[in-house]
């Protein structure tokens, strides 16, 4: 099946969840070490985007370029912000990226960079995401910032990139979140190398 954001009768941008995530549901391990969890970004020949230097499996390429293509904006935790220093404002999908936090941005960090905007709420920096998307999807990292717009009905798609490792314990792809909460069945399957890409429709409680 080719990847596909699916649609949102509430926005024109649909917000994907994303992470890359071991079998038993962790983005990283408790000292935030991913481990073997991104090898698979190196472990094939096709590359993924002008001088990120991934490349991976030919089946990992043509789900991933299309979907990192359909992004318009990505929308990250202040913790995630420390530990990429941002991505060095070098966002790898989409022109803009929202922050949310309860601290401002770094004063000495990249002044050009007007396309990072930091908000202190995750609803609002959603609504934000959505408005400088302009109908391209919205990607919001999973984690705490994930669980919680997840959790307030703000994820349209939940997208893994399951790596068979198991980590025991760390950091959960959906943070605290609580209680049951059930997925469509995935309408995206794809078999890498050391990875598979998996998409689900989040359901709407009526």
């Amino acid at each position: 099946m080719s990847p596909h954001t699916g649609s949102s009768n509430r926005s024109t941008s649909p917000v994907l969840m994303h992470a890359v995530v071991s079998v038993d549901g962790f983005i990283a391990d408790a000292e935030d070490q991913v481990g073997p969890l991104f090898d698979w970004y190196g472990n094939g020949s096709e590359p993924l985007a002008d001088g990120a230097g991934f490349r991976v499996s030919k089946a990992s390429a043509d789900y991933t370029r299309p979907m990192w293509d359909s992004l318009g904006v990505t929308v990250m935790g202040r913790h995630l912000f420390d530990l990429t220093n941002g991505w060095d404002a070098k966002p790898p999908a989409g022109e803009h990226v929202v922050v949310v936090s309860h601290r401002p941005r770094p004063a000495d960090w990249h002044p050009e960079a007007a396309h990072y905007h930091f908000v202190g709420d995750v609803a609002e920096a959603v609504a934000i995401a959505r408005e400088l998307a302009a109908g391209r999807a919205v990607a919001i990292t999973a984690g705490d910032i994930g669980g919680q717009a997840f959790a307030l009905g703000l994820v349209d798609v939940v997208a893994m990139d399951v790596v068979p490792v198991v980590f025991g314990s760390g950091k959960r792809y959906f943070g605290s979140t609580e209680g049951q909460h059930l997925l469509a069945d995935p309408h995206v399957v794809v078999q890498g190398d050391r990875v598979l890409h998996l998409q689900y429709r989040a359901r709407r409680t009526p």
